[in-house]
């Protein structure tokens, strides 16, 4: 594309020849000069996948050339797009953003919802984290209203999903209250992964009596992310839990975080997970 600053330069015998250039090239140097002078008119669309989590600008150059973008429905090819953050933009078929990733440790208390209720006027662990971040943060999966302890939030769709694979093994440990004191026989069974469940074994990495505490309080670490499985595990042994709290999830721990208290990850922290 000829230098804006050209314009008007030149032979004046090849001004028809120019004119009629000008001319075809109108709409797009439009298009051009209105992105320059509006900085609301997007960025290039290469850096908005990038800003995404998706991959690098340089990568994402080479899935734009590949067909792989589209913008509010359309095939996107052209190096150096724009695009304004109300478009449509979806890579490999699944919307993206390139708003900041944020993630949110929570010490959720006893008495709130994770996915909101029917009842009305109910608590939910959104209004305990409304002022952590103007981005749409969600809980990477769930814990009973009952139930207490770390939950992560996060606006990131690929670690969300990676945590979120019941396949991942995520060290988890919880500190456990039951209805009646857990007999020395069933410790030991649950320590060498021996109860069955309907979807499969449960495999601990270790259990133990709370030192200094009733019998009917245990420390439990175990490596799953399957739905209610603690409650199921001693449900299977005839145990009903009176308090569950988990205090350790992927490495990250409750220190410094009272109840009902919110802080964000650190970079390391963040590192950290996507390892998993």
């Amino acid at each position: 594309m000829a230098n804006p600053r050209n314009k008007g330069k030149g032979n004046m015998k090849n001004k028809g020849k120019s004119s009629a250039k000008r001319n075809t090239d109108a709409p797009k140097k439009a298009a051009v000069d209105k992105q320059v002078k509006d900085p609301e008119a997007g960025m290039r669309l290469n850096k908005y996948i990038a800003n995404s989590g998706i991959c690098s600008r340089r990568d994402a150059d080479i899935y734009i050339t590949a067909g792989n973008v589209r913008v509010n429905g359309e095939v996107i090819t052209e190096m150096g797009y724009k695009v304004k953050l109300t478009d449509e933009v979806k890579f490999d078929g699944r919307r993206i953003t390139p708003e900041k990733k944020e993630y949110v440790l929570l010490n959720k208390p006893s008495g709130f919802f994770v996915t909101g209720s029917l009842e009305k006027n109910n608590r939910t662990v959104m209004d305990l984290i409304a002022n952590a971040s103007n981005a749409k943060l969600d809980p990477i999966g769930k814990l009973d209203t009952s139930t207490t302890g770390l939950l992560l939030f996060t606006n990131d769709g690929t670690l969300a999903k990676n945590l979120g694979n019941s396949k991942k093994l995520i060290r988890q440990i919880y500190h456990v209250e039951l209805n009646k004191n857990l007999a020395q026989e069933d410790l030991e069974k649950i320590r060498e992964s021996a109860i069955l469940l309907e979807d499969g074994k449960v495999l601990v990495d270790d259990i133990s009596y709370v030192e200094n505490q009733p019998k009917r309080q245990v420390g439990l670490e175990l490596k799953s992310t399957k739905p209610h499985v603690v409650q199921r595990l001693f449900k299977k042994l005839g145990y009903d839990i009176v308090k569950l709290d988990r205090v350790v999830y992927g490495g990250l721990t409750k220190k410094d975080l009272p109840k009902g208290r919110f802080r964000h990850l650190t970079k390391q922290e963040v590192i950290n997970l996507g390892m998993i």
